[in-house]
C-alpha cells in the first residue's frame, strides 16, 4: 500500500484512545474517511475514484474541483492550461498552486506564457485512484508553488476492471478510450489510450484534436510509468464587452457596430498545439520511497489579446513558444522512535529538478511571423532538502515541526541581445502544527509556516528592476475537524496569507510587472453528509479577502482575487433491490463577483452553473451515462479581465473595456462504456 502517498506523502499518526499509541500506517479512501486524530490540519485530505464518479467532469483538470475551495474555468483554446481559482487567488495558470501527478509535477517554470503553467489536458480521470490536497505553506515536503495549495493526482497501480468508452456530445464532441490490465513478468501492467474531438460552442470551433497514451508497469514496490500526450486546436480568446452585441456600454467609451456574437473572436487564427512526453520509475518501501522523472514537453500557442493596440496595421497577435527537458527526483525516509516520552517519527528527503529550456516571445500576423521580441536559453536547477518531526506527547496532543531548505541555480542566455546573465538564490521556510484532541471525534489545528514561488529567471536578470528570484510566502491558520454527528464530516479553516512580492514574469507582454507584497484572509467550511449507504450531499464554501499591504493610490484591492466560492450537490449511487443500476446526481457551481479593478469600480459578474448526470448499469457488464452541463443554459462567463485593446477604427489609445470568456452553453454528453 502506498503509505508515503497517504496524504501527499507524509506519514501520519492514528488516533490514540486510552492513551498515546505508536504511529500507524492508515489507508485514506475519499471524503467519507474520518482524518480526526490523522491529519495535520483543517484543509488535508484525499478525493477518491468513488468521489469522482458522482461528479460529471467537462474539462480533465476539474477533477480537483472535488478539493473544497477550487474552482477550475478556461479562457482560451481547449489544449490551453485552466485558470486555476483558490484561497483569494487567480492562480493563472498555476502560480502559487503546485500540481503533481504521481509525485511527477506539472508546474514549468520560466514557462513562455506564465510562471508555474500547469496544463492539466493530457490527464486521463478514468485513471485516477486518488487526488490527495493540501492548502497552505504548512507543509515541509511542499515547495515551489505551493503557498496557496499543493495537489498531487495519482493513479492506479490496477484498475478495478479494464473498461473501452465512447462519448459523444453536442459541439463535435467525441472521445474513445480504452483501458485494460496486463499480466506482465508477475507484476501489473496497465495499458490506456483516449482520443478526443471538440468544437465547443465557438463560431470557429476549437477543432481540438488531442491523443493521450499511457503505459504504467508495477510489481512489487516498483513502479515505470510511461505517458505521451499530443493536442492541436484553434482558440477563441475572451473578447471585449463592447464587440458583442447586447451587452452594455464598455467603461469611458462609445461602443461600435456590434461585429461579433458570444462565441465569436477578433482573430479567428489563434490557437496552438502542445505535447507531454515522460518516463518515471518509483520505489516504495514501508518507511522509504524514491523516484526519477524525465520529460519532454513543448507549447506553441498564438494569441490576441489587445488585437491593434500596439500594432495598428498589422494586430497585436503573439507566438508564445516553450520547448524543454525536465529531469528531476524525490527521496525521503522515515523513523521511528521515542522523544521525551512521546510516540515520535523523523522525515528527511530531497528534491532535485532540472529545466533545460528554449522559449521565445514573437510578433505574428495570422501566425507569420514579424519579428522577434525575446528568444532565450534557459537552465533552471533546485535541490531542495527538508526534514520534520511528528510527536504524539499524549492522548490529546500531537505536533509536527518541519524544516525545508529550497536552493536554485538559474542561467538565461537572450539569443536577441536582451538580458542574460546568472543568478543564485536560497530560502529556508519553518513550518509548524500543532493538533488538540481529538475529543468526541472532533480535533482542532494551530499551523504556521513560510513558503515560496519562484519567479521567471528570465525577469530575475534584467538590469532595472529585476524580479525577486523567490519571494517568500508566510502564513498561518485555524482550523476544526469533526466527526461528530454520524455519517457527517465538516472541516472549518479559518487563515491568513501574506505574498512578499507576487512581482511575475507576464508572457504576455514579455516583461516583468510589480503587483507588490498582498495580504489575504480567509474562511472555507467543507461537508460531506451520508445519512444512507445510497445517498450523499456535499456543500463547500469558502470566502476570502484580498488586500495590498502597502498605500496605493489606485486602489488596495487586488484584481481578479475570488471572493466567494460555492460547490456543492447531491448524488444517488449504491442503490438497494431493483434499483442498483441507476445512479444520478445534481450539483450547483458558484463563482465571483471580483474585483477587476485596484480601486474595486469594475467587477466581473458572478457565474453559477448546475451539473447533472444519470446513469445505468446493465448486467452484462454495459453501462449508460447522461451528462448535461450548464442545465440551466445560463448566461454568464468562465472569465472576466479588465483591461485596454483596440478595435479597428477605435482610438490609437484603445478603450477600457471589460474583456469576457463566457461559459459554455447547456450541453449534453452520452457514454457508454463495457467491461473488458
Amino acid at each position: 500500500m502506498r503509505r508515503w502517498d497517504l496524504v501527499f506523502g507524509c506519514a501520519v499518526l492514528a488516533a490514540g484512545t486510552a492513551q498515546a499509541g505508536p504511529i500507524e500506517t492508515v489507508i485514506v479512501t475519499g471524503r467519507a474517511q474520518d482524518l480526526t486524530g490523522i491529519a495535520a490540519s483543517a484543509n488535508q485530505g484525499t478525493v477518491s475514484a468513488a468521489d469522482l464518479e458522482q461528479r460529471p467532469l467537462l474539462r480533465p483538470g476539474e477533477v480537483v474541483e472535488e478539493i473544497p475551495g477550487v474552482i477550475i474555468t478556461q479562457h482560451s483554446g481547449s489544449g490551453k492550461a485552466n485558470q486555476y481559482f483558490l484561497r483569494g487567488f487567480n492562480l493563472d495558470h498555476g502560480t502559487d498552486l503546485a500540481i503533481s501527478v504521481d509525485g511527477v509535477p506539472v508546474n514549468m517554470p520560466t514557462h513562455a506564457h506564465g510562471q508555474g503553467y500547469a496544463d492539466l489536458n493530457f490527464l486521463m480521470p478514468e485513471l485516477v485512484e486518488s487526488v490527495a490536497y493540501k492548502k497552505g505553506p504548512y507543509y515541509a515536503d511542499v515547495g515551489d508553488f505551493g503557498s496557496a495549495g499543493a495537489f498531487d493526482i495519482l493513479y492506479y497501480d490496477r484498475l478495478p476492471e479494464g473498461f473501452a468508452r465512447i462519448e459523444a456530445g453536442q459541439f463535435g464532441y467525441a472521445r474513445a478510450m480504452i483501458a485494460d490490465n496486463v499480466a506482465l513478468g508477475g507484476g501489473n501492467a496497465i495499458a490506456a489510450l483516449s482520443f478526443e474531438h471538440n468544437d465547443g460552442p465557438w463560431d470557429r470551433g476549437d477543432d481540438e484534436r488531442k491523443i493521450d497514451g499511457l503505459v504504467r508497469f508495477t510489481q512489487g514496490a516498483w513502479t515505470v510509468t510511461a505517458a505521451a500526450y499530443h493536442n492541436v486546436w484553434r482558440s477563441t480568446d475572451q473578447i471585449p464587452d463592447r464587440a458583442i452585441a447586447g451587452l452594455a456600454d464598455p467603461v469611458g467609451a462609445p461602443v461600435p457596430a456590434a461585429t461579433i456574437s458570444r462565441w465569436g473572436a477578433i482573430d479567428p487564427t489563434d490557437g496552438g498545439q502542445t505535447g507531454r512526453y515522460s518516463l518515471s520509475a518509483a520505489w516504495r518501501g514501508d518507511d522509504a520511497a524514491v523516484q526519477v522523472y524525465g520529460m519532454f514537453y513543448n507549447l506553441h500557442m498564438f494569441s490576441d489579446f489587445t488585437y491593434f493596440l500596439d500594432d495598428p496595421v498589422h494586430g497585436d497577435q503573439f507566438l508564445q513558444a516553450d520547448q524543454r527537458y525536465v529531469f528531476g527526483g524525490a527521496a525521503h525516509k522515515a523513523w521511528q522512535h521515542g522523544l521525551f516520552g512521546g510516540d515520535s517519527e523523523t522525515r528527511a528527503g530531497i528534491d532535485l529538478r532540472s529545466d533545460i529550456i528554449q522559449n521565445g516571445l514573437f510578433h505574428t500576423e495570422r501566425r507569420a511571423i514579424l519579428g522577434t521580441e525575446h528568444s532565450d536559453d534557459v537552465t533552471e536547477t533546485s535541490a531542495s532538502p527538508y526534514i520534520e518531526n511528528e510527536t504524539r506527547w499524549n492522548t490529546w496532543l500531537r505536533t509536527i515541526v518541519g524544516l525545508r531548505g529550497d536552493l536554485y541555480w538559474m542561467d538565461v542566455v537572450n539569443k536577441a541581445g536582451g538580458a542574460s546573465g546568472s543568478r543564485s538564490s536560497q530560502v529556508v521556510s519553518p513550518k509548524v502544527n500543532v493538533i488538540f484532541g481529538p475529543w468526541d471525534k472532533t480535533e482542532f489545528y494551530v499551523d504556521f509556516g513560510q513558503g515560496f514561488h519562484s519567479n521567471d529567471a528570465r525577469g530575475t536578470v534584467q538590469a532595472v528592476d529585476p524580479a525577486t528570484p523567490l519571494p517568500r510566502s508566510t502564513g498561518a491558520e485555524f482550523g476544526v475537524r469533526s466527526s461528530l454527528i454520524p455519517g457527517l464530516k465538516t472541516e472549518l479553516s479559518l487563515w491568513w496569507l501574506h505574498l512578499q512580492s507576487e512581482l511575475v514574469w507576464a508572457g504576455d507582454a514579455g516583461d516583468t510587472e510589480s503587483s507588490g507584497p498582498t495580504d489575504r484572509i480567509g474562511v472555507e467550511l467543507a461537508n460531506w453528509y451520508t445519512p444512507t449507504s445510497w445517498l450523499t450531499f456535499d456543500a463547500d464554501y469558502a470566502y476570502s479577502q484580498a488586500r495590498f499591504s502597502r498605500f496605493d493610490s489606485a486602489g488596495q484591492r487586488v484584481p481578479e482575487a475570488l471572493q466567494g466560492t460555492f460547490d456543492g450537490g447531491v448524488a444517488v449511487h449504491d442503490l438497494p433491490g431493483g434499483l442498483a443500476p441507476w445512479t444520478a446526481g445534481l450539483r450547483l457551481r458558484y463563482f465571483g463577483p471580483r474585483p477587476l479593478t485596484q480601486d474595486g469600480a469594475v467587477h466581473s459578474h458572478a457565474t453559477t452553473l448546475v451539473y447533472a448526470d444519470l446513469g445505468y448499469r446493465f448486467a452484462n457488464g454495459w453501462a449508460l451515462s447522461l451528462d448535461v452541463f450548464n442545465l440551466l443554459d445560463a448566461r454568464t462567463s468562465d472569465i472576466d479581465y479588465f483591461y485596454t485593446s483596440r478595435l479597428p477604427g477605435e482610438p490609437l489609445t484603445g478603450v477600457d473595456d471589460v474583456h469576457t470568456h463566457p461559459s459554455e452553453p447547456r450541453e449534453v454528453r452520452l457514454s457508454l462504456t463495457t467491461a473488458l
